[in-house]
């Protein structure tokens, strides 16, 4: 049994113990250790090691409070999931790195190591694909990276895409003219821009023609030269489409294309593009592959448990289709060994 003394502000206690003690609660639960605190004084007592990481997560979201103001469930989960990974300081780490701010002030910045590597090969290469479940921040720090770099001059114009696939009704039988059924897939899109750029900003840029939402349809023909593209929802185009869009890079753009392979919305048995350009462009040293994974979700912690547990499932489905697929196998030797041993005799 090992103990080890501590002291927390009492004006920073509730960011870093949580709402009736919820925070504390967590690192208890996951690490095994008892937490008591007298004023500012916080014993943390129990196996050495575990002792050890929770006091580096405490350390931690006390640095967080006292440089942000703020801690979150979020930065709670992920400090007690960093200290079990033997990465101490990664919670504070990541509060320095600023992306951009939205129209009401708020700072939008990487929230996992996964994102901070996202967003940092985004800043070195000309092409990068974000993969990941949802809730990652693949689509919103890409969005956030574009009207930052639009905003100091760095490209032109901003160009959002998304294939329309129906997931489950047709466009054709939903009301309106095209504009009309099309934007119901462009409007997480839209949600985004309002957020970081503001309404009255982003129509007067929709107005001069400088940002631009549109159908992935609508990019054949054409070359995009000194732009911010993203491509988003990638796993539901088609290795023709994903080709297409790829080929219409010009002179000094840059592209992000994300996706998460476990939603595909294409026909039974299509194949996805995005599955495809990820084998095909794998050796490619100019284009960064990044893949997020349940840790680097920021949503509300139930989806991280919730794409945690699809994870588990779907690993286990396919270990259990592959049993069956050599169970079958299996089956049909023995068989033809008999066949085998009867004709001979």
């Amino acid at each position: 049994m090992s103990e080890q003394l501590i002291s927390i502000p009492a004006e920073h206690s509730v960011n870093v113990f949580g709402r009736f003690d919820e925070y504390a609660k967590k690192i208890e639960r996951a690490l095994k250790v008892s937490i008591i605190t007298r004023g500012s004084e916080v014993h943390v007592s129990g196996d050495e090691h575990s002792v050890s990481m929770a006091v580096g997560v405490l350390e931690s979201l006390l640095k967080l409070s006292q440089s942000n103001g703020v801690v979150t469930e979020q930065n709670a989960d992920y400090a007690i999931a960093m200290a079990m990974e033997e990465r101490r300081n990664a919670v504070v780490e990541l509060d320095k790195d600023i992306v951009c701010r939205t129209i009401a002030g708020k700072p939008i910045k990487p929230k996992t190591l996964g994102q901070q590597h996202y967003v940092n090969e985004i800043k070195d290469k000309m092409i990068v694909f974000g993969i990941g479940p949802a809730g990652t921040g693949k689509t919103y720090l890409a969005m956030a990276m574009a009207i930052n770099a639009f905003k100091n001059n760095e490209v032109g114009r901003i160009i959002l895409t998304r294939p329309a696939i129906e997931a489950g009704e047709k466009l054709g039988f939903l009301p309106g003219d095209l504009q009309s059924k099309v934007d119901p897939y462009l409007r997480p899109l839209y949600d985004a821009l309002f957020q970081i750029m503001g309404p009255e900003s982003f129509n007067a840029n929709m107005e001069k023609g400088l940002i631009e939402v549109a159908p992935l349809a609508y990019m054949r023909g054409r070359t995009l030269d000194n732009a911010y593209i993203i491509l988003d929802e990638a796993q539901n185009t088609t290795p023709a489409q994903m080709k297409m869009f790829l080929t219409r890079i010009g002179f000094g753009s840059k592209v992000i294309v994300t996706g998460d392979q476990t939603q595909k919305d294409l026909p039974k048995d299509a194949v996805s593009g995005l599955d495809v350009a990820l084998k095909v462009l794998a050796g490619v040293d100019e284009i960064g592959i990044v893949k997020l994974d349940n840790r680097d979700v920021v949503r509300h912690p139930l989806v991280q448990k919730i794409v945690k547990a699809y994870e588990t499932y779907e690993e286990k489905e396919e270990l259990r289709k592959k049993r069956i697929a050599n169970g079958a196998v299996y089956n049909k030797n023995k068989k033809d060994d008999r066949r085998r041993r009867n004709y001979d005799n």
